[in-house]
């Protein structure tokens, strides 16, 4: 598996932003389709970004479209999620996951590659 260390998550106030890292180790980041994925406390994970492989297209969920931005930084082997206007719904633990044989999925099943997670608090 490709190791990914997720970092950037905080404390903030609704309205507020945060950007996340997830700094990968074993594969370049432009080889491989890397995504964002989030659950809270009794829900089920969720998808919320992807950047595919090769051709750097993004994909984001309804609930974040025009709020969130998925990157990658080649020279620094790490993808990022700018979060912008953060609502208290978006409280979660956020996960980095990648696979070597995906192009674009948001089914977490079909990852393979997981970091520990980083958590994201937004208050009202």
């Amino acid at each position: 598996q490709v190791l990914l260390v997720e970092s950037g998550g905080g404390l903030v106030q609704a309205g507020g932003s945060l950007r996340l890292s997830c700094a990968a180790s074993g594969r370049t980041v432009s080889s491989v389709t890397m995504a964002w994925f989030r659950q809270a406390p009794g829900k089920e994970r969720e998808f919320v970004a992807t950047i595919t492989r090769s051709t750097g297209s993004t994909y984001y969920a309804d609930s974040v479209k025009g709020r969130f931005t998925i990157s990658r930084d080649n020279a620094k082997n790490t993808v990022y999620l700018q979060m912008n206007s953060l609502k208290p719904e978006d409280t979660a633990v956020y996960y980095c996951a990648t696979d070597t044989e995906v192009y674009l999925t948001t089914e977490p099943g079909r990852y393979n590659s997981w970091g520990q997670g980083t958590q994201v608090t937004v208050s009202s």
